[in-house]
């Protein structure tokens, strides 16, 4: 039996429930998995200030991985491990493309969401979130500016035609990838969760075949390809299990605790 050492777990849909709370029954295993010596950390899409709450409240006070992978910040000082910034270049084409097709565009600068105009999309995406956002009507200096991850909202199949689109106008130095079926978002090609993966194992001296991934939805297929084992929960997409190694309850019962007791106590 792998003794795992690190365990990498998604946030929305998967940690916390659609209530979106951690269970006190997925509280009590990840605290005694922490116990146990295994470092416990949260990949999400979602950016470093949302994210660093929810960790917080958990009681972690390890680095976690944000915007999909492009930024892995330490939770006790604050300590960035690991940065990919969205190419400028590919910034300017994408928001080109947006003005013209009328496309909601946000970013991400300095932790705070940008966008240029306020919508329903940003004002739903925000109480999804409970982030605030600014609006900037000369948006093309935002967009100059370093990011981590620009995101686009729409219908989910409009969306799946645009990807090739995007990807043909982008080029390869760019990663694209739906977190939730409306959600299109775009990192550097290095900013995904299984490049975040790989460098954490290496930063704690462990191997990959002794980490476990968590996830629900298509942004989470790399970590969980990378990781010795990669687990999709009950309520993920059917893309996602199909590659799993296991699948676990939904994150309305309790999966990610299902997986401790599982496969790490």
């Amino acid at each position: 039996m792998t003794t795992y050492k690190l365990m990498a777990i998604d946030i929305d849909d998967t940690l916390i429930n659609d209530d979106k709370e951690v269970t006190p029954g997925v509280q009590r295993a990840l605290e005694q998995a922490v116990a146990k010596g295994v470092v416990v950390t949260l990949a999400t899409g979602r950016a470093y200030a949302s994210a660093q709450a929810i960790a917080r409240q958990t009681g972690l006070n390890v680095p976690i991985i944000t915007y999909q992978g492009a930024l892995i910040k330490n939770l006790l000082d604050e300590k960035v491990l690991y940065e990919r910034y969205f190419p400028v270049d590919a910034a300017e084409k994408l928001y080109e493309y947006c003005v013209k097709h009328n496309l909601h565009l946000q970013t991400y600068i300095d932790d705070k969401l940008y966008s240029r105009e306020e919508n329903e999309k940003l004002i739903d995406y925000c109480a999804l979130n409970r982030t605030p956002y600014y609006i900037e009507p000369d948006f093309i200096q935002v967009v100059r500016k370093p990011t981590p991850k620009m995101l686009i909202i729409d219908d989910p199949d409009y969306l799946d035609e645009l990807i090739p689109v995007f990807k043909e106008l982008l080029g390869d130095q760019v990663h694209i990838t739906k977190s939730k079926p409306h959600f299109l978002e775009f990192m550097h090609k290095e900013g995904t969760k299984g490049h975040a993966l790989t460098f954490l194992a290496n930063h704690f001296n462990c191997d990959l075949s002794e980490t476990i991934a968590i996830g629900d939805s298509w942004n989470d297929h790399e970590m969980l390809e990378a990781a010795g084992l990669g687990v999709a929960m009950g309520n993920a997409i059917e893309p996602l299990k199909a590659i799993a190694d296991y699948v676990t309850l939904s994150n309305n019962e309790d999966g990610v605790k299902h997986v401790i007791e599982k496969f790490v106590l």
